[in-house]
């Protein structure tokens, strides 16, 4: 079987690469092929906003990598929930639209990446997205991607907002416009009460043009290089039904790695691009040293703290047949209640100490409590007020152990390893605790259900933190953009030192956004496809 050929060939479906498929198809002329380790989108939870409970650690839509034994939550390992289908994260995630600060994207650009400031990235935070409430200065209306406000609200999560203004939040209508600080209700990427993923938002309108063909159950193996020219990327090589396959490029083409912040550096490691002592320890010849790859892994790390309370939350209604059938019934007729939610229904960006210029901790509120997304609700009237650090300074990498590219790489996020995380992690809780006991939020209030065993100290409040403290989900910077030595790419996610090959997805963000990482990742696709575009000119 002679390979296919492609102008533009994209590993990866997930919120970038989607978007990479759409805007890179655009031109007839271009030959695209888009590759994907996962099956289609066909699952009916992966719609369903509230279904990320029924996709998340199921391996038929989550990959289930699992991160190792962290010295920093004494020992555990994390479940690290990745797409396992079309639109990638954005088809099992909680739905949530955050950008980030605009002051995240001005110090990449200080860092020397050149147009990615966050005057030049709202453009395209604009253009991907249909903004329920309309065009204005700091959202679009006429994008794919579909962002909504919750259709359902509580009681207990108006007490909760109520609460957070006790402590000195600012009420804020608009996080992602302009100022971050504040309490609000989250934005949703979500239309008319399904679920929109990136893969409906950009892949679903171009999947009828001739010249794109999208490749499922593709698992990449390795990139194909010229023997002629030996850092020149000419191809992919890919494996489907126990075949391995081949994708060229036509003259001129390009690969695009936008497998997520595991796979990206997983496959630029199996080709031999990367850090010599990984790569010989795991048996694969080096072919470009380039140390970064890897390397630099972030992740927002949760502290989920659950109260019992005296209100009725969603554990009541789930945990009863004659209310679940109602939620059921409520949601096929009106697209409305409990199922047409997201993971959190209120979000605080707030600044856990004095003298901080922009918020450093973010909570996500859920009117429900369990002990980790997707299983059982717990038998009583629960609510999570989690927490974390936006912009932690612990690192950590992720490394192949073996040169089969079906096997896990090894991921050591390194969490709490920094000593300003550490003292960050003590005043969230603080903070969070301090929330629990305001006016507004104190009559809920039955007992604290997490932590167990009542911290007092700082010393004990940060062994808490190390026990219970959970992933968002949000890895990020194992391909960094930048100049230096360490970095993956340059600020045209071109890969320094290697022809025809570039990254996009969360993995090339220099330092990790002030926020979920969803939307990001799609303005990276947005970014990616207009500079690739520019230099095929």
């Amino acid at each position: 079987m002679s390979p296919k050929t492609a102008d533009f060939l994209i590993v990866g479906a997930g919120s970038a690469g989607c978007v990479l498929a759409n805007r890179l198809s655009a031109d007839p002329a271009n030959r695209v092929i888009l590759l994907e380790a996962g099956g289609r989108d066909i699952n009916p939870w992966i719609h369903v906003p509230v279904g990320y409970f029924k996709t998340l650690h199921n391996p038929n839509t989550d990959w289930c990598y699992k991160a190792e034994p962290d010295e920093g939550l004494n020992g555990r390992s994390l479940d690290w929930p990745r797409g396992k289908t079309l639109g990638g994260s954005s088809s099992i995630n909680g739905l949530l639209y955050v950008r980030g600060q605009k002051e995240d994207y001005d110090r990449w650009a200080q860092c020397g990446n050149k147009g990615w400031g966050y005057d030049d990235v709202l453009p395209l935070f604009k253009r991907s997205e249909s903004y329920e409430k309309g065009e204005n200065e700091y959202h679009g209306g006429n994008g794919g991607l579909s962002v909504s406000m919750i259709r359902t609200k509580s009681d207990i999560s108006q007490a909760f907002i109520e609460a957070a203004m006790e402590m000195g939040v600012p009420r804020n209508y608009d996080y992602n416009g302009e100022d971050q600080e504040g309490v609000s209700y989250f934005h949703q990427t979500a239309h008319k009460g399904f679920r929109c993923s990136s893969a409906r938002a950009f892949l679903n309108p171009a999947k009828k043009r001739t010249n794109l063909e999208v490749i499922t159950h593709a698992h990449t193996e390795s990139l194909i290089f010229d023997p002629k020219a030996p850092r020149r990327v000419i191809g992919v090589r890919y494996s489907k039904k126990g075949q391995i396959r081949e994708v060229r490029l036509n003259p001129g083409g390009e690969v695009i790695l936008s497998a997520g912040a595991i796979g990206s550096p997983q496959i630029l490691e199996l080709s031999g691009i990367g850090r010599g002592d990984v790569l010989q320890k795991a048996g694969v010849e080096v072919r470009h040293e380039l140390p970064g790859v890897g390397e630099n892994l972030q992740d927002h790390l949760q502290i989920r703290l659950i109260y019992e309370v005296n209100a009725q939350t969603l554990n009541d209604a789930i945990n009863r047949f004659v209310p679940r059938m109602g939620i059921g019934l409520n949601y096929v007729l009106f697209r409305k209640g409990p199922m047409s939610l997201g993971a959190s229904q209120v979000c605080v960006f707030a600044k856990s100490m004095e003298g901080l210029d922009t918020p450093d901790i973010q909570f996500h509120f859920q009117p429900l409590s369990a002990d980790k997304p997707g299983i059982e609700m717990h038998p009583f009237s629960g609510i999570t007020s989690s927490v974390c650090q936006l912009r932690p300074e612990s690192r950590g990498h992720i490394h192949i152990a073996s040169p089969n590219a079906m096997d896990y790489p090894k991921i050591v996020p390194n969490y709490l390893s920094a000593t300003a995380d550490q003292l960050c992690a003590i005043r969230a809780v603080k903070f969070a605790r301090a929330m629990a006991e305001t006016k507004a939020l104190s009559p809920y209030i039955v007992r604290e259900h997490v932590p167990a065993n009542n911290p007092q100290t700082d010393e004990e409040l940060l062994q808490c933190a190390r026990d219970i403290s959970q992933t968002i989900y949000h890895p990020t910077s194992t391909c960094r953009m930048g100049k230096d030595g360490m970095a993956v790419v340059d600020d045209r996610l071109r890969v320094h030192g290697i022809e025809g090959l570039r990254v996009a997805d969360a993995s090339i963000m220099p330092d990790i956004v002030s926020g979920n990482t969803n939307a990001p990742a799609i303005m990276i696709g947005e970014k990616a496809s207009d500079m690739i575009l520019e230099d095929r000119r």
